[in-house]
């Protein structure tokens, strides 16, 4: 991941996620590795998972097992859009925002674009799963 200077806009500490305590408190993520974090979030949530929001997340690691062709990677992009975009707003330009899912025999790669809003920062991420997981 591309390191990010730390300016006013951008000197916010945010609870890391997944949280993890030590002997100063809870470790903290730049903005950066926040949004990364909630993209990770609704990669990995499974619909329902969560009380109060039943429909957050798409529930990544199981479409391992589903058919891997064209059908399901356009309903995984738009699922994936849709969640990124409600989840994101404020923090990544709306219209920068992209998903590009492929897949190959056993494995399924979730490439996501964005750019941070304020920031003028590009991220490009890539996720590849497999039926070994993450």
């Amino acid at each position: 991941m591309e390191k990010v200077t730390r300016t006013q806009l951008n000197n916010r500490d945010y609870m890391s996620f997944p949280l993890r305590i030590e002997a100063s408190g809870s470790t903290v993520s730049s903005r950066a590795r926040h949004v990364r974090e909630q993209i990770e979030q609704i990669l990995f949530t499974n619909p329902g998972e969560r009380w109060y929001r039943p429909e957050f997340g798409i529930g990544a690691v199981a479409l391992v097992f589903e058919p891997n062709h064209q059908v399901m990677w356009e309903l995984v992009k738009k699922r994936l859009l849709a969640s990124l975009a409600e989840a994101l707003k404020g923090e990544v330009l709306p219209e920068t925002l992209s998903v590009k899912v492929e897949g190959e025999n056993e494995k399924l790669k979730i490439i996501i674009s964005y750019q941070m809003a304020a920031l003028a920062h590009t991220e490009n991420l890539e996720f590849l799963l497999n039926g070994g997981g993450k």
